[in-house]
């Protein structure tokens, strides 16, 4: 009787039908759980990519404006956002002139405007903002241009839903200052009014 387990174990031991479907049965989860977190990483860098190509395209635009925008221009922006985002309604946008003053070495806000829900910025916000603005003669002007998108991973592998956040800052390019205006007539994208 004990040989006979002691041969039964033996052949058992030395069988290897069936070892390749239980080695797929073991590995494909984790293959297919490494396909899903590198798709989940790729999308996650193309859609921080696609939200920085938005943000320096809108501060690149709001830096060619000549005369004042208004809150149909930064709609007409926010629109831009999302198409540029792949129709992602989550987004928001601020744009922000700020100035240096050299005597007080500090930046204040000459006007902040938003489409979303972040609140527009005051001079005590960003009054020593040192670190996150270029060093800037007195008297100079920029431009501020942030966007927040929301992100959804499209998978369940590590990943955690995120806000985007970018922040870009730009010297107006062919006037002297932005300008804004409370005139919402017109307002298309270009054409500045």
């Amino acid at each position: 009787m004990f040989t006979r387990a002691t041969n039964f174990l033996r052949t058992f031991r030395e069988d290897t039908r069936g070892s390749v479907t239980v080695e797929a049965i073991l590995i494909l989860p984790m293959l297919f759980w490494i396909y899903l977190s590198i798709f989940s990483i790729f999308d996650a860098f193309r859609q921080y990519s696609l939200n920085q190509k938005a943000a320096f395209t809108i501060a690149d635009l709001l830096s060619r404006e000549t005369a004042p925008i208004n809150a149909n221009y930064l709609t007409n922006m926010q629109t831009l956002l999302d198409y540029i985002v792949t129709g992602n309604d989550d987004s928001d946008l601020r744009v922000t002139v700020i100035t240096y003053d050299a005597e007080d070495d500090d930046f204040e806000v000459l006007w902040s405007k938003k489409k979303g829900a972040r609140p527009e910025l005051t001079t005590s916000d960003v009054q020593n903002w040192h670190q996150r603005l270029p060093v800037m003669p007195d008297g100079e002007l920029i431009v501020v241009t942030e966007t927040w998108n929301y992100y959804d991973p499209p998978f369940n592998t590590g990943l955690e839903e995120r806000v985007i956040h970018n922040f870009v800052f730009t010297r107006p390019r062919y006037a002297p200052q932005l300008l804004w205006s409370n005139d919402n007539s017109g307002g298309s994208v270009g054409s500045g009014s």
